[in-house]
């Protein structure tokens, strides 16, 4: 078990709860008899042989209630259960299905939530004959709108989450996807509304009894004898307060577990797991390889073969059909580290999923080349999810959305290997704490029984690394890998992957928005802006402040870090902000905000043209070469 004790409201409401189920199992075989009895105290209050006194019959009411029990139960245990799975499928499938259905989906929810239950379920109930059957049915399918909306907003949040886009990078398929990492982690505050659900069909079980529209006589629960003890509330007050206290017992059970499943299920609740004997020593890393030779700067013009990575004419369009990256062209070499640098919207992340596969499923996109570790990503019967999930590694921007919080780090480091290479769980656990002591993360062995939330930012996010390198990948994309820490630990993550680069050779494209990142790590940057590389330029070339296109200029100028290491020049802001994909006109994105803008920049696109030394531009101002018109 995950907890030692069990939460005080999850021990109370499961004692009620097991009460109230023993009671509606036992009690009609035992106290049917009793309860059906008729005897001559007619309308009696309450004493020694009657508890809660008699009714019109003489039939005792306290045994009536008990025995009352089993039925008002049942409807309310299949009501609610219709409601939550009906509703969970529902929610969940509108979740996973296509922007249309969704859409569809959405507005169909909307429109039952608009109509109170209890009016959907009169409705059915005087469309159909009044019974148990027709109410259960109507109460189900009256609360079914509440767990759809529940469940449809939760894994929608839960998709974006950088754990789901790993899993599809893994090729976990939907319905996996859906089971293993979205249900798990909305299931608290599905099992709270399952326990709201289970109360109010009790509640909504017995008003309908009570107004004639359920149970039929001769069967009874408590709504009818409620109803039938207020008629008779100045006889004897204890009719009605027998039902009465029934239904708010098994709803405060209902509450009462509710609250305590989500605090014991919670791994947030979950005390620190302790050192155990049976842990295997940290097995020592394995002795780094000779990182092969770097490729010179190529431009994207050199050897393809050669390379991690390769991109030529790579076009992302939303549904409109507007481009938000237009032909973007980038090689990463073996064992190379290339930068990518711009402001948020010039297209960088977007850039990033395309090669690891992961763009959002309403974008299009298509290329001329799109290469991955020799993978030809523009085919899919040659890029299979196994292969790419081998060759590449991320790293994410937010530490604490990359990892699932419902599973511990452990699994989650091993999951690529076992799933995909078929290594034993020892193995891949040995080597997951490798990994993990690679990259300094203190105590390996306790943070493989750790749940993500027990791990600082910084140690999350070299958790990351150790999952990326695992399994050995060709090519390693680290998406704003240190935006979400402070200044120290970015330090010691950015020289966590310059040894990793070159410990084992593996190339790495780094995202950033800040150009003293990239510049103190990179061997090449590539700086875009709206969708669009502008220039491409060796980190010798950047740090010497030796780059031709203005934007680029901009940036170093606007960056603290470059400004002070370069010349400590002071800073300059860049005016105005990068225009969106409808803003863009018909010549360079970058003309408004252009000192060296020209007429010919606001009608004609400028090519990105290559020097010999290996470093390219896109500007009219530095390139007068033929252009190229949109």
């Amino acid at each position: 078990m995950r907890r030692n004790r069990l939460p005080a409201p999850l021990v109370a409401g499961l004692v009620l709860a097991a009460l109230i189920v023993v009671v509606a199992v036992v009690a009609p075989m035992l106290w049917q008899g009793r309860a059906d009895a008729l005897t001559a105290d007619i309308r009696q209050g309450p004493s020694g042989a009657h508890w809660l006194g008699t009714d019109a019959l003489g039939r005792d009411v306290f045994w009536r209630t008990v025995v009352a029990t089993r039925l008002t139960v049942e409807m309310a245990i299949a009501a609610t259960a219709i409601a939550a799975v009906l509703g969970t499928v529902l929610g969940a499938g509108i979740a996973a299905a296509g922007t249309a259905v969704r859409a569809v989906g959405d507005r169909v929810i909307d429109l039952l939530l608009s109509f109170p239950p209890i009016i959907i379920a009169l409705t059915f109930t005087a469309i159909l004959s009044p019974g148990r059957a027709s109410v259960v049915g109507a109460l189900g399918l009256a609360f079914c709108p509440q767990f759809a909306r529940l469940t449809n907003r939760l894994a929608l949040s839960a998709n974006e989450r950088d754990y789901v886009t790993v899993a599809r990078l893994l090729g976990v398929g939907r319905v996996r996807a859906l089971t293993r990492h979205v249900v798990p982690n909305i299931a608290a505050p599905l099992l709270v509304l399952v326990s709201v659900g289970f109360a109010t069909s009790v509640l909504t079980v017995s008003g309908l009894s009570f107004l004639g529209l359920s149970v039929q006589p001769p069967a009874y629960d408590w709504g009818s004898l409620l109803a039938s003890g207020l008629r008779n509330i100045y006889d004897n007050p204890g009719e009605a307060l027998g039902p009465a206290l029934a239904i708010l017992v098994t709803g405060l059970a209902a509450g009462l577990v509710g609250d305590g499943l989500v605090r014991h299920l919670d791994p947030r609740g979950a005390p620190p797991p302790r050192r155990s004997a049976s842990v295997p020593a940290t097995p020592r890393p394995a002795t780094p390889r000779q990182a092969p030779p770097r490729p010179a700067p190529s431009g994207g013009t050199g050897p393809e073969r050669a390379a991690a990575a390769s991109v030529r004419g790579l076009s992302v369009r939303r549904p409109d059909g507007r481009e938000l990256i237009h032909e973007v062209s980038l090689t990463v070499g073996a064992g190379e580290i290339v930068g990518i640098v711009g402001e948020s919207g010039s297209g960088k992340s977007l850039t990033a999923l395309a090669l690891a596969r992961l763009l959002p499923r309403e974008l299009d996109w298509s290329a001329e080349r799109l290469d991955v570790g020799g993978i030809d990503l523009a085919d899919p019967a040659k890029a299979p999810p196994a292969r790419l999930a081998t060759e590449v590694g991320i790293v994410f921007q937010d530490p604490s959305s990359s990892f699932n919080p419902a599973l511990r780090i452990g699994t989650q480091l091993t999951e690529v290997l076992r799933a995909h290479t078929g290594t034993s769980r020892r193995e891949a656990d040995a080597l997951a704490v490798a990994r993990l002591a690679e990259t300094r993360v203190s105590s390996p062995e306790l943070r493989m029984r750790q749940y993500p939330h027990e791990l600082s930012g910084g140690m999350r996010q070299r958790a990351m690394i150790a999952a990326a390198i695992m399994h050995e990948p060709k090519l390693i994309i680290a998406d704003e890998p240190t935006t979400a820490l402070d200044v120290t630990v970015q330090a010691d993550v950015l020289r966590l992957l310059k040894q990793i680069n070159l410990a084992h050779g593996t190339a790495i494209l780094l995202i950033s928005h800040d150009i003293g990142v990239v510049s103190a790590l990179c061997d090449r940057v590539c700086v875009m802006y709206a969708g669009r590389v502008v220039e491409e330029v060796s980190v010798e070339d950047l740090r010497r402040r030796d780059v031709r296109h203005p934007y680029t200029r901009a940036l170093l100028e606007a960056s603290p870090e470059a400004a002070t290491d370069l010349d400590g020049a002071r800073l300059v802001p860049l005016p105005g902000r990068a225009p969106s994909a409808e803003g863009r006109g018909a010549g360079c994105a970058f003309a408004p905000r252009c000192p060296l803008a020209a007429p010919v920049c606001a009608e004609v696109v400028p090519a990105l043209v290559a020097d010999p030394s290996g470093n390219a531009v896109a500007c009219h101002a530095e390139t007068p070469t033929p252009e190229v018109r949109t």
